[in-house]
């Protein structure tokens, strides 16, 4: 079924060839989705101790070698974040907790998941197979076998869809999205809105600001709601460069990512300088 036009018509984003669509298959989220969220924006920031483990757990989901789709690996953040609001785990748990939760997204999300046996090996073994199937059982029991939980990976794809965005374009806001995955700073952002702010911030970043609107209209948020969201994952984007964890950064500085980290960030000044002309425009319009 075609997407419904949105109230303002732009012309779409020019593609530099065929393989620049986006080839992943449409989206349609009700209202009933989007309620789901609600349990997250409940759920604040941890302390520093609990931030330095949620990064080691991170670093370990990142690193995994398999083939497998973002949405595994966003399931598999999620799981970590929502296990380590009710467990404390020690130290020499965190890979353990890492890849179980790495495995039991695989399972949900992915149709041929990689066995038991291939965790344990990128694991170098340092666990027992009894061991991983306690701590599985311990995720289930702890998050009440509710696992299906809302993803801003969904959300970015299908605000792509709808602003006929290339690759490229998604492909940084992916990359935007996936340096909040670290950070517990934005737990408590619904999915939608942090990808929403996500790829807001990469229409501002290419010069495709006259997409807002559009974005807004299939979003739900308006982008007044966003700015605030968007000036912080500028700063994040501008000053996690430096950061001990280079996985993120390794893996987007590839060809196959079309090296959106050579994109610079937005200045400041220049950033609040597009939001105040959008917001202008958005005046005008009214």
């Amino acid at each position: 079924m075609p997407l419904p036009l949105p109230p303002q018509s732009s012309k779409p984003e020019p593609r530099k060839s065929q393989s620049s669509k986006i080839v992943s298959s449409d989206y349609d989220y009700d209202q009933t989705e989007k309620m789901g969220e609600n349990d997250q924006a409940k759920i604040s920031p941890s302390s520093p101790k609990g931030m330095l483990k949620k990064r080691s757990a991170f670093e370990d989901l990142t690193n995994m070698s398999f083939e497998m789709n973002h949405e595994t690996l966003y399931l598999a953040v999620k799981l970590v974040d929502h296990y380590l609001m009710e467990v404390v785990c020690k130290k020499d748990k965190l890979q353990l907790l890492g890849s179980t939760a790495f495995m039991i997204a695989a399972k949900f999300e992915e149709p041929c998941p990689p066995c038991l046996d291939d965790f344990l090996y990128i694991c170098d073994d340092i666990y027992r197979r009894d061991e991983m199937l306690a701590m599985e059982i311990n995720i289930l029991q702890t998050l009440k076998f509710d696992i299906n939980i809302p993803i801003a990976y969904h959300f970015l794809r299908r605000y792509a869809r709808c602003v006929h965005a290339n690759m490229k374009t998604l492909t940084l806001s992916r990359f935007i999205c996936e340096m909040t995955l670290q950070e517990y700073d934005y737990i408590q952002e619904r999915a939608s809105k942090l990808a929403a702010g996500s790829f807001l911030l990469t229409l501002y970043m290419k010069g495709l600001g006259h997409w807002a609107p559009t974005l807004e209209y299939y979003s739900g948020y308006k982008t007044s709601e966003l700015h605030p969201l968007v000036r912080r994952l500028n700063v994040l984007l501008t000053f996690k460069s430096c950061d001990r964890l280079k996985t993120v950064y390794s893996k987007y500085s590839h060809q196959a990512f079309f090296e959106v980290t050579k994109i610079p960030p937005l200045g400041m000044l220049k950033l609040e300088k597009i939001m105040k002309s959008d917001h202008e425009a958005k005046g005008l319009a009214l």
